[in-house]
């Protein structure tokens, strides 16, 4: 904390029971910027339930501040009227905001509101889009399946959905959960190979534990963290082999290591080298005298068992 002449600042991403959008948070990171290039102190407010680590309002002394700001998002209802009753003694000033009823008390409330957009006035430019740049991060594609029962014992699917998507949610990353089955008619889903392909071609790396999972993103030239979900190994560890793809991990290695310690060198190498490795692959089925597969023998096998029932 700052002391009595700091700054509190607040916002929809503070409450318990609000939320915080990635607007709302770019919003707020383009105000303390404006706060911090005036050398202003100032204390983030910032829901438990986002962010665990942060200061809440349960840890915030009102007596301490003597001026409270709060950015983004529509100012209505009784979270936002709580703010004035427990800050009174404080200046308050609403930036960014949506003003619908200017005539509500969590409106009134206020000494300044520098709005975004309310009746009667021009709209402003949202927070957000002036926000400071961000850092990139990959853009990573999730296929998993829980299904596969004709394995049986063997399956180890719930266990490697849970170990990657654990592990997935501590990684800066921009997921994406993508599924392999066409749907013509849910418009979540793609409906034609080429859709999901297009899909498939714009991110870093695909994280599976299915087959087409691996073959798709190398047809597409990504880099694929691949996991076998199947204990001792099935059709995930014969298609990396057979693509001479090095990322694979069996499910037993996730069960018996932390996962960082497994998945993390594979990680570091699909986004460094594997990029290189899953464009010569793609370029290898793609190519004139491509990679042999069981369709090169299909017209043989017709002719052969066309002969053998003939002459039966």
């Amino acid at each position: 904390m700052h002391g009595r002449d700091a700054i509190l600042v607040t916002g929809w991403f503070s409450f318990l029971h609000g939320e915080a959008t990635a607007g709302d948070v770019l919003a707020l990171a383009r105000v303390e910027r404006v706060l911090r290039d005036a050398g202003l102190a100032y204390d983030v407010v910032w829901s438990p339930g986002f962010r665990a680590e942060g200061t809440h309002f349960d840890d915030v002394d009102p007596a301490a501040y003597s001026r409270l700001v709060f950015v983004c998002g529509p100012v209505h209802g009784p979270q936002v009227e709580e703010l004035h009753r427990r800050f009174a003694h404080c200046v308050r000033i609403a930036v960014g905001v949506s003003v619908v009823d200017p005539r509500s008390p969590a409106v009134t409330g206020f000494h300044r509101v520098l709005a975004r957009d309310a009746a009667g006035t021009g709209p402003g430019v949202d927070l957000a889009a002036r926000a400071p740049a961000l850092p990139e991060v990959p853009v990573v594609g999730v296929v998993l399946t829980h299904g596969q029962h004709e394995y049986a014992g063997r399956r180890r699917h719930e266990e490697v959905a849970a170990a990657l998507t654990g592990w997935l949610a501590g990684r800066d990353c921009a997921r994406l959960e993508l599924e392999t089955r066409l749907d013509a008619h849910d418009w979540r889903l793609c409906g034609t190979p080429a859709q999901l392909e297009a899909v498939l071609a714009r991110l870093d790396l695909v994280v599976t534990d299915r087959l087409h999972g691996l073959v798709l993103a190398l047809r597409a030239g990504v880099p694929v963290l691949a996991v076998d979900p199947v204990e001792g190994g099935a059709k995930v560890t014969a298609q990396a082999r057979a693509c001479a793809w090095p990322a694979l991990v069996a499910a037993e290695r996730l069960a018996g290591a932390p996962a960082e310690g497994v998945l993390g060198p594979w990680w570091d190498w699909c986004l460094a080298d594997g990029r290189a490795a899953a464009a010569r692959i793609a370029a290898e089925f793609r190519a004139a005298d491509p990679v042999p597969d069981a369709a090169d023998g299909l017209v043989a096998a017709l002719r052969d068992t066309s002969d053998a029932v003939r002459w039966r």
